[in-house]
């Protein structure tokens, strides 16, 4: 009995073994199979790189959620794109397609035809100096009544231009009446005295007319020898003046001068005798043509530019100096074979740097930004070296609109990428060509534009609201018909963001459209004709620690992205002089 009783538990304990050996085990297989399935259930959603954005300010991009440091609003996961997309591919709707009007084309080698080569020139009509001429006075004396007072009056040949009282003259004159008794007795005496007055430009019968009337004339007149318009009056009634001093100067307008400033990459295009072809905007249906007659040696250091001057024809006083002219030449210099070309309008700017968007799937709206290094510009197409092969194809048109999609689908675009260092300073590089009417124009903006940054400083929201509108209203009266597609795409970028501002009462929002509005507004500043100098200031640690820019009249630093809280935050980066 006792060993059936022990022979019952040694078998109760091997069962109780073998049972936790085999369904114990099985047990912690099947949970940890289950955590595992869970990890992998947990994690396989999840982006490897997720990024976190703000829906109100998408160009926010963080490894981690948390707060928009500029709105305070919880960040949101960043869109990782379609299935199957790169980390920088954005993939559009064929309806945003549409709507956007988006247009691609595929980039080729350049095709000789006749519009190759041409170059748009922006210039105005200046005076013919080699037609110039400056009448003086060939005595000494007081100018008792000036007949030509006023500018643009026309004088000819002959005519009276003033009265003068020379002392010196007038006792010549008595020196001739005197001498006129004794030419018989002293003939080189009474020659002299003739030929003095004759060196004062007097003509044989004002001479003789002293001589035979016996009588000192205290009042001179000086008369025109030759014709022209007035361009300068070099003197006023009552002044004394001597002898060889400029009364006035005149200009013969029957031919005038075109001058058209050059960019440095140009220069080579052009030669003296090539023909051009020049319009206005005062005979808008009229074509003229002209010949290169003089390249400027010297290149102006503040523009980088050399004045191509031409010399037109202008009997009949069609042209004004100081009217504006366009021209367009057939540069010397042929596109090299086997260059690829691209639309100015697909090019999207970012300093020295440029971008295109490339589709990188033929058969769906997929795009990817690529940065491309850029040749001369010619006309409306540039010259592109590196960035881009035969056969790729690109958006021409909406190419603004592209990198909006992107912006807001957190990825990588022109406006969310972070400049390069010191590229800001850069933007004046940018070769954009620019009339003197448009440069006179937009530099009527500035002031508005400079008056919202001391709003913004003073971190008032409604006169920085304010003033963003007065600009902008300023800048939409601008013509924009002589401006190429890139500067055209920047000053429409600025009317935008300008608009945004104006319609904005968060200062923090404003602030941010102010960092693209001056990405856009300082490449045209820092191209245009200015009467005074500017300063190109850099906050570095604006826009997220990515730097931000503006435009100051004043050298010391008050910076509108922080106002009081870090006013004296920055530097000046540039100076437009």
């Amino acid at each position: 009995m006792k060993k059936n009783i022990l022979y019952l538990a040694i078998a109760v304990i091997v069962g109780l073994g073998a049972g936790w050996l085999i369904f114990g085990n099985s047990s912690d297989t099947s949970a940890n199979k289950d955590v595992s399935e869970m990890s992998d259930h947990d994690h396989a959603g999840e982006p490897a790189n997720q990024m976190w954005t703000c829906s109100m300010h998408p160009q926010i991009m963080q490894p981690e959620p948390g707060d928009c440091p500029i709105c305070g609003m919880d960040l949101i996961p960043a869109d990782a794109g379609a299935d199957g997309l790169a980390i920088n591919e954005i993939k559009m709707t064929e309806n945003a397609m549409a709507l956007a009007n988006i247009q691609t084309t595929i980039v080729g080698n350049t095709q000789a035809s006749d519009a190759d080569g041409m170059i748009s020139l922006s210039g105005k009509i200046a005076t013919n100096e080699e037609n110039d001429a400056v009448q003086a006075s060939y005595f000494k004396g007081r100018i008792e009544r000036l007949n030509v007072n006023y500018e643009g009056q026309q004088v000819n040949s002959g005519q009276l231009l003033a009265t003068i009282y020379a002392p010196e003259l007038v006792a010549a004159q008595q020196e001739l009446i005197t001498a006129a008794s004794l030419k018989e007795s002293q003939p080189a005496l009474y020659k002299a005295v003739r030929n003095k007055l004759k060196n004062w430009k007097l003509s044989e019968t004002q001479i003789n007319t002293i001589e035979e009337n016996g009588t000192v004339r205290e009042n001179f007149p000086i008369y025109a020898t030759v014709s022209g318009t007035v361009s300068e009056v070099m003197a006023a009634q009552g002044d004394y003046v001597n002898q060889g001093q400029p009364i006035v100067k005149l200009s013969n307008l029957n031919s005038v001068w075109a001058e058209f400033d050059a960019y440095e990459s140009q220069i080579a295009q052009f030669k003296v005798g090539q023909k051009i072809k020049i319009t206005t905007n005062a005979y808008p249906n009229k074509e003229f043509e002209g010949t290169i007659s003089f390249i400027d040696p010297i290149l102006n250091n503040a523009t980088r530019t050399v004045t191509v001057r031409a010399t037109l024809p202008n009997r009949d006083n069609l042209f004004k100096p100081g009217m504006f002219v366009t021209a367009k030449v057939k540069g010397t210099t042929q596109t090299m074979e086997n260059t690829l070309t691209v639309p100015a309008s697909a090019v999207l700017w970012t300093g020295e740097r440029s971008l295109v968007y490339v589709k990188t799937n033929p058969n769906e709206p997929v795009f990817e930004m690529r940065e491309v290094t850029l040749g001369n510009r010619t006309g409306e197409t540039y010259q592109v070296s590196d960035g881009l092969n035969s056969g790729d194809e690109i958006v021409t048109n909406g190419t603004f609109t592209v990198d909006a999609a992107a912006q807001l689908q957190g990825k990588k675009s022109m406006m969310n990428q972070q400049m390069m260092p010191d590229e800001s300073a850069m933007m004046g590089d940018m070769e954009m060509s620019f009339s003197n009417a448009f440069s006179s124009d937009f530099s009527e903006a500035l002031p508005s534009y400079l008056k919202m940054k001391d709003a913004f400083v003073a971190s008032d929201a409604g006169q920085v609201s304010a003033f963003a509108k007065t600009t902008s209203e300023k800048l939409k009266t601008i013509s924009t018909d002589d401006l190429g597609t890139m500067e055209k795409q920047h000053l429409t970028k600025s009317i935008e963001m300008l608009d945004a501002i104006a319609n904005n009462i968060i200062l923090e929002n404003q602030r941010s459209h102010f960092v693209i509005l001056n990405e856009n507004i300082l490449p045209i500043a820092m191209n245009i004709e200015n009467s005074i100098n500017y300063y190109v200031q850099k906050c570095p640690m604006a826009n997220n620690n990515k730097g931000a820019v503006w435009l100051s009249t004043e050298e010391e630093i008050k910076n509108p992205y922080y106002g009081d809280a870090m006013l004296t935050c920055g530097s000046v980066i540039d100076t437009i002089r």
